[in-house]
């Protein structure tokens, strides 16, 4: 039985640059976020109008986001699609919408699929369960997933990471029964801030999840923005061109200190090292916060850098 305690305890996640600020010093604005995995050249973000800010969000504009959600993942017709205010808010709700009281989540992966299994209730059985829930690709280790791995009658797929390449989908798993995929805005479009994401399943599922997060989820400005940048196709294959670059110039550059690439994804690379903690360390006295692991002494994650940021990470990484 799990206490209370255990239930609300904090997790570990990527971010925290306060903490690091306020351990290693400096100011906040020289810092390199490299701990989260999230895109720092973000789409750009289109002029937004007063009614965006001031009217409640409209039907117009919820169908003009999901109508740009359909087209760019090609979301099957038989499957239903939720906006929601962050993929996190539709993982916290989803245990509710499933049946059953056993649920594997292969391991090690993202966390919060774990505590809100864990917060309804539901048991963790890997040989036996009722619903298997993936992360794909996976973080932080970038494994993929198979169509044959998510065949099973129930099932989530968290493809928060996917969209750096679209031939990585298992989106036609939303098609059938029992599948629901989900997807994050914040991470390959880098506008967390904006929380925004969306489930995309069974109707009944859906149907479901709609009721539990209510009228008006989606704030104006994000119905506005997701719109124009699920539209902007040539935005996003630049993008995918330009991470696969730096994803190389990045392991080239921890090549020279002897690391060894084991996974991750163009957003985030994740490095075998000696001491991850004293190479998390060496990065922090040039004011760059990486991420590593709790379950792991020789893990560290490296987002990718920015323009604007090479010169610090060359720096910080010269041999």
């Amino acid at each position: 039985m799990q206490s209370a305690d255990s239930k609300t305890a904090a997790r570990d996640h990527g971010g925290g640059l306060d903490a690091a600020v306020a351990r290693w010093g400096g100011a906040r604005a020289d810092w390199i976020d490299l701990s989260t995995g999230i895109n720092l050249l973000p789409y750009p973000v289109p002029a937004l109008g007063a009614a965006d800010w001031t009217a409640l969000p409209d039907k117009t504009a919820q169908n003009a986001l999901l109508s740009a959600a359909r087209n760019f993942w090609h979301v099957p017709d038989q499957a239903d699609i939720l906006a929601a205010p962050g993929a996190s808010v539709l993982i916290a709700a989803m245990p509710a919408v499933f049946k059953g009281r056993q649920v594997a989540i292969p391991a090690p992966t993202y966390n919060e699929h774990r505590a809100a299994f864990l917060h309804h209730g539901w048991d963790f059985d890997e040989a036996a369960p009722d619903l298997r829930v993936v992360v794909h690709p996976n973080n932080p280790s970038g494994h993929l997933w198979t169509a044959r791995d998510v065949d099973v009658p129930q099932v989530v797929i968290d493809e928060s990471f996917a969209d750096v390449d679209p031939d990585l989908t298992l989106i036609s798993r939303a098609a059938k029964p029992g599948g629901l995929v989900l997807k994050s805005f914040g991470k390959f479009w880098g506008l967390a801030g904006l929380r925004l994401g969306f489930a995309i399943g069974a109707p009944d599922l859906i149907a479901d999840l709609r009721a539990r997060i209510g009228p008006w989820a989606v704030s104006g400005p994000a119905l506005r923005i997701g719109a124009a940048a699920l539209s902007d196709h040539d935005w996003a294959d630049q993008t995918r061109q330009r991470l696969k670059a730096d994803a190389r110039r990045l392991d080239d550059l921890m090549a020279a200190h002897r690391a060894q690439l084991v996974g991750g994804t163009t957003l985030f690379r994740l490095y075998d090292v000696q001491d991850a903690a004293a190479f998390q360390e060496h990065l922090a006295g040039y004011q760059i916060w990486s991420r590593i692991f709790p379950y792991s002494k020789t893990w560290i994650r490296l987002g990718l850098p920015g323009l604007d940021h090479w010169a610090q990470v060359e720096a910080a990484l010269r041999p």
